[in-house]
């Protein structure tokens, strides 16, 4: 039997405040998950052996990879227990579970201090983190979704990537107010390094207390006592053209939205020869831009469809992103470089502002979680998690041009799954669902 009860129909407000409640907490997460590549550059040098800028940054983007490894055990864990024990439930676990990692990278010494213990640490860390994000986005993606009305559930849904980009905001502006106004270069490395990560588990507190004040949605609380018994993974593997369509939705997607953003920053410093702080600022001004965009794509998505804005993004990222690159040239002007980065990005909100809600509309309610945030996860571990680290071992290696046809490759893939998939605004299960719902 669930946890959860049959519940009296939500009012306007309370499907507000749930939303909203929910979407904090989403930034917080990704707040957490972010901060640690944002701070990269600095506390490579205190966690690992010395060497060359590159091959900390390796080993540093290696354990951030290896943080993605987890994500698909969080998105199968959480998934199975969220659409059994409830998404509010799940979304409470997953925050305590950031707060944990991030409690663990702030405390933990450099390697001058206690050798490989340092790095062994912070993978432990990143391995609980990567277990809370798995399961952070079937939960919140499918409670945006199932929480929103059918007229505007693109449009709400789009903000699990307000929050997401936000939340890597937040870790660009404490780096930048530590950076310009509070610290030198080497205090940072020294010991300023822990601040953003003790910032992130205070804020995990809040988003606590916000996500235990939120509203389970109608759509589960309405089939709780009917689903509860049932076997989730058993259930997830009758839908096979659905999780194929969500591996091959996803693939190109997160390769892009990894590649110009988490390490973008980094590619302006070491391939363009950007400084630290204008790199920053650049990247934070474009997804500044990159976060507004991503409601108003979600809102378009509500009145002409899903369908139309991945095939955009598909075919101009397969078309663009090799001459992008190209022009991000070593002596590249913070200005051209930042028109250049708003573009590429704009092209990718026609996947990131409406990912969650697409696949959150092929699944029924019973495995809908797990079916949002397993193959997800799996495919992000495999692309998205390995985008840094791949793109540094071309640069290694004197071919990152091999990079650029990668990542346009990947894109090309998801674009021929965009052109013969169904637009699930038109065919959603969560319509299918509400209809199918009995008179209680």
């Amino acid at each position: 039997m669930s946890d959860s009860e049959p519940q009296p129909a939500l009012t306007t407000a309370q499907r507000l405040r749930s939303i909203l409640s929910g979407s904090i907490g989403n930034l917080v997460e990704w707040y957490d998950w972010y901060v640690y590549t944002a701070f990269a550059l600095y506390f490579a040098p205190v966690f690992f052996p010395a060497g060359d800028q590159t091959a900390q940054l390796l080993n540093t983007a290696a354990i951030f990879a290896v943080g993605f490894l987890m994500r698909p055990l969080g998105g199968w864990l959480l998934g199975q227990y969220a659409d059994r024990h409830g998404r509010k439930a799940a979304l409470v676990l997953s925050v305590l579970l950031m707060c944990a990692g991030s409690l663990l990278i702030a405390l933990t010494p450099g390697y001058a201090q206690i050798g490989i213990a340092a790095p062994v640490l912070l993978l432990l860390a990143r391995l609980l983190q990567g277990l809370s994000v798995g399961g952070e986005y079937g939960a919140s993606a499918t409670y945006l979704s199932e929480m929103a009305s059918r007229e505007h559930r693109g449009f709400w849904s789009s903000f699990q990537y307000v929050t997401l980009i936000l939340g890597q905001l937040l870790a660009l502006a404490v780096l930048i107010l530590l950076q310009r106004l509070l610290l030198t270069e080497q205090q940072l490395q020294d010991w300023g390094r822990r601040i953003p990560f003790v910032v992130g588990a205070l804020a995990a507190f809040v988003s606590l207390y916000l996500r235990r004040s939120m509203q389970e949605t109608e759509s589960f609380s309405a089939q709780a006592t009917v689903v509860a018994s049932r076997h989730r993974l058993r259930e997830l593997l009758r839908h096979p053209r659905e999780l194929a369509t969500v591996v091959g939705l996803t693939l190109g997607g997160t390769l892009a939205f990894y590649t110009f953003t988490t390490y973008m920053q980094k590619y302006l410093v070491v391939s363009a020869g950007m400084s630290k702080d204008d790199a920053t600022l650049v990247c934070a001004a474009a997804l500044f831009v990159f976060m507004l965009l991503q409601p108003l794509i979600g809102a378009l998505s509500d009145r002409i469809g899903r369908r139309p804005l991945l095939i955009a993004f598909g075919l101009l990222g397969t078309l663009g992103t090799i001459p992008l690159f190209t022009a991000l040239v070593p002596g590249v002007s913070p200005a051209i470089a930042f028109g250049l980065i708003v573009l590429a990005l704009t092209v990718i909100s026609g996947y990131t502002a409406i990912n969650a809600v697409v696949k959150a509309e092929l699944f029924p309610v019973e495995v809908r979680a797990l079916g949002v945030g397993l193959p997800y996860a799996l495919t992000v571990s495999l692309f998205g998690g390995t985008a840094e680290y791949l793109a540094l071992w071309f640069k290694q290696r004197g071919n990152e041009a091999g990079f650029y046809t990668y990542v346009t490759v990947c894109i090309a893939v998801s674009l021929v799954v965009y052109v013969f998939s169904a637009d699930t605004r038109r065919n959603s299960r969560i319509d299918r669902d509400r209809l199918a719902v009995p008179e209680r």
